[in-house]
């Protein structure tokens, strides 16, 4: 049997039905699916642990700690959820590219 990660991201353009892509070997699902917002990534989380046995969720920077609390409550407690966060100069700069890319309204 496979560990099984899903990786939540968020992006102002998401799909997250067509929006997702997985990667396996023997040992190691992982499943990335794009959300536009947290209603959407509570939805996606929901589904996957139900329909898919997701052991992790692991979520993007841009989830704010309310956000992350809805997700653990969504996945339930034998689901394991951690959050990629980087340092302040990696933020600045990933900031600033969103920025540039038009992100932020």
């Amino acid at each position: 049997m496979a560990f099984k990660t899903l990786f939540i991201a968020h992006t102002p353009d998401a799909d997250p039905d067509k929006h997702r892509v997985v990667l396996e070997t023997g040992k190691y699902k992982l499943t990335t699916v794009l959300v536009r917002n947290q209603a959407q990534a509570l939805k996606v989380c929901r589904d996957m642990v139900q329909n898919e046995g997701i052991h992790s969720v692991l979520l993007c920077p841009g989830f704010t700690h309310k956000d992350i609390a809805e997700i653990a409550e969504a996945a339930g407690p034998n689901v394991g959820v951690t959050v990629a966060r980087g340092d302040g100069p990696s933020g600045r700069a990933t900031a600033e590219v969103f920025r540039r890319e038009g992100w932020f309204a």
